[in-house]
C-alpha cells in the first residue's frame, strides 16, 4: 500500500504543478503566460510570490515521494533504480528553490541582480540535467513502448529547451519575449506528462505482478 501511494504521488504532483501555474498566474493582473516565465511568478517583488510557497512545498514532497516509490519498485533493474534516484534528486532541489528566487525583469535590467539570481540559474541547469537523466534511465529500465515515448519526449525537450534558452537573455534585459512562456510551458508539460505516464505504467506493472502472485498462490 505504501509503494502504491508513493507511485501515485507522481501523477498527483503533475496535476498540482499544472494547477499552480494556471491558478497563480490568474492572481497577477497583467501577467502573460505566453511571454513570461514560470519563475517570474515567484520572483522577488512579484505579487504572486507568497502564493507559490505552500503548493510548491507540496509539489516537492510529492515528487520526492514518487522518486522513492520508483526506487522501491525497481526490483533488479539498476536503470529504474537510477531513474528513481534522479527523480528524488530533482525533487530535492525544490528544497533550495525558496533560497534562489530571481528578481523581476526591470530590476535585473537595472543591474539589481544578486547571488540569488545566479543560484537560480544554477538550479535551473541542474534541474534540466536531472530531468534528462531520469528520463534516460527510466527508458532503459522499462519496455520498448515507454522507451520510444521517452525518446520522443526528450527530443521535444531539446527543441523547446533551445528555444527557451535563446529567449532567456531578453528576460534579464527586460526586452520583449513574446514566446518564452510558451516554449517553457511546453517543456514543463512534456516532463510533467512523462512523470504521470511513468506513474501509471509502474502502478499497472505492480497490479499485474500482484495478480500473477495471487494466481500462483491459488
Amino acid at each position: 500500500m505504501l509503494k502504491k501511494t508513493l507511485l501515485a504521488g507522481g501523477f498527483v504532483s503533475s496535476l498540482l504543478y499544472v494547477a499552480m501555474t494556471i491558478v497563480i498566474a490568474l492572481r497577477w493582473p497583467g501577467y502573460s503566460s505566453s511571454s513570461q516565465t514560470i519563475s517570474e511568478l515567484s520572483a522577488i517583488g512579484a505579487p504572486t510570490r507568497s502564493l507559490w510557497v505552500l503548493p510548491g512545498a507540496f509539489y516537492t514532497a510529492l515528487i520526492i515521494a514518487f522518486g522513492w516509490g520508483v526506487v522501491m519498485s525497481a526490483g533488479r533493474s539498476r536503470a529504474l533504480r537510477r531513474a528513481g534516484g534522479a527523480i528524488v534528486a530533482y525533487g530535492a532541489l525544490g528544497l533550495l528553490w525558496p533560497f534562489a528566487p530571481m528578481h523581476l525583469r526591470e530590476v535585473l535590467a537595472a543591474g539589481g541582480g544578486t547571488f540569488s539570481d545566479t543560484l537560480h540559474l544554477v538550479l535551473a541547469s541542474a534541474t534540466v540535467l536531472l530531468m534528462f537523466l531520469a528520463m534516460t534511465f527510466a527508458a532503459a529500465g522499462l519496455g520498448r513502448r515507454f522507451r520510444l515515448y521517452s525518446a520522443a519526449s526528450i527530443a521535444v525537450l531539446m527543441v523547446f529547451g533551445a528555444l527557451t534558452f535563446a529567449d532567456a537573455p531578453g528576460v534579464a534585459a527586460n526586452l520583449p519575449t513574446p514566446w518564452i512562456g510558451v516554449w517553457e510551458r511546453i517543456n514543463l508539460g512534456v516532463f510533467l506528462l512523462w512523470v504521470a505516464v511513468l506513474s501509471v505504467a509502474l502502478l499497472r506493472a505492480r497490479a499485474v505482478d500482484q495478480s500473477i502472485r495471487h494466481a500462483r498462490a491459488a
